[in-house]
């Protein structure tokens, strides 16, 4: 087995004869089999390979399978489905995107004999986004070292300090700013009050926005969004979109452009999702730019594999913020924040059937893309 590689913790697997011997070990423990399945969150035992060798009822209920067929020798990001898991033959544990994980990292310092904690996000390969909790401790047991690795689901937690950042922050600076204003209109002259109703009338539609924007992301996440394919023409659609953001706060002293090489190209798809998608990439890339940078929007006619939004900006993206860029909680702008490209991702494959990918480089800058077919179904991805 010495052909295994790894980009992070070891590759190494116990041979069938000892992991069945250590399965047997902990099954012939009753006193602790109770004890674990009277605990409501998941706990696993892990063995120094970091394979599964006892599993609690909480982890057989989630994955709704009985103990008789729950197959033991996995690791936790394989039984949990992690996308990243089946990347690499090695499975969990091994890819560069390991390193940033939470429960990697937590199961890493119990093998070195120190208990650990974190928070892990977890992308499972069906679209699906975990936000858990993990604890893990060493022990020892008959001569043997093992990890008591336990987890707690925190995605209503994540969810509601999401939903806090977004409303005590974004929507209270957008209301804010329309009582900014309306104490300016008291004393405004009537050609400064024409100015000013109309500034008025555009701030309150920002409001209003970030308000369905949040609403929007809660139904999809419920699968109860329902999708309304409309023709859409995609340099219109674009510049509309520029002509709405120039004025946004992320645009203070910033250009936005629409590529030259822009391809119009008619297309059937969600225009209120499509516009959610598209105007998180460009805000995304406004809040990454410094001031007096461009960021270029375009749009690309791929024929039948259908058309190609993208959006760049000309700072390159740390590596450690790429491994982490798509899941549901991280941000590189506080606690709670971590929507944007989330919600990006997610809308763009459930109800688009669409693709989101990046690029960071330098002399290239960062480039978002969303890919989609030029006719969508009329069917949301609950139906």
């Amino acid at each position: 087995m010495s052909n295994l590689t790894t980009e992070f913790l070891s590759p190494e697997r116990a041979p069938a004869e000892d992991l069945q011997r250590q399965v047997e070990t902990f099954r012939g423990h009753h006193m602790v089999i109770e004890f674990t399945n009277a605990i409501p969150d998941i706990l696993v035992v892990l063995n120094s390979e970091r394979q599964i060798v006892f599993a609690n009822k909480a982890l057989l209920a989630a994955l709704g399978v009985d103990e008789a067929l729950f197959q033991y020798g996995l690791r936790p990001g394989e039984q949990l489905d992690c996308v990243h898991a089946f990347e690499r033959f090695e499975g969990c544990g091994t890819t560069e995107f390991c390193r940033t994980c939470g429960a990697a990292r937590a199961i890493q310092s119990s093998i070195n004999g120190t208990p650990n904690s974190q928070e892990c996000r977890i992308i499972q390969r069906s679209g699906n986004a975990l936000d858990v909790r993990v604890w893990a401790s060493p022990l020892e047991l008959a001569g043997e070292r093992f990890t008591i690795f336990s987890i707690k689901d925190i995605s209503h937690e994540k969810r509601r300090r999401a939903l806090e950042k977004i409303f005590f922050h974004d929507v209270l600076n957008t209301a804010g700013s329309i009582r900014g204003i309306t104490e300016l209109m008291l004393n405004a002259s009537d050609s400064e009050m024409a100015e000013w109703k109309e500034v008025l009338h555009e701030t309150a539609d920002s409001l209003i926005d970030e308000i369905q924007a949040q609403r929007q992301l809660t139904a999809a996440e419920n699968n109860e969004l329902a999708v309304s394919p409309s023709a859409i023409q995609s340099v219109n659609f674009l510049t509309e979109l520029i002509d709405q953001m120039r004025n946004h706060e992320a645009a203070a002293g910033k250009k936005i452009k629409l590529s030259p090489e822009a391809q119009s190209v008619s297309f059937i798809s969600d225009r209120t999702i499509l516009k959610r998608v598209l105007t998180n990439m460009l805000k995304n890339a406004l809040e990454a730019s410094s001031e007096n940078d461009t960021v270029t929007l375009g749009v690309q006619d791929c024929g039948q594999e259908g058309l190609k939004f993208w959006v760049n900006n000309p700072r390159v993206m740390p590596r450690e913020i790429q491994l982490q860029i798509f899941q549901r909680s991280f941000s590189t702008k506080g606690n709670g924040r971590g929507l944007g490209t989330y919600s990006m991702k997610f809308l763009s494959e459930r109800y688009l059937q669409g693709k989101v990918t990046f690029t960071s480089s330098e002399g290239e800058g960062t480039t978002f893309f969303a890919c989609y077919p030029l006719d969508i179904s009329t069917q949301s991805a609950s139906g």
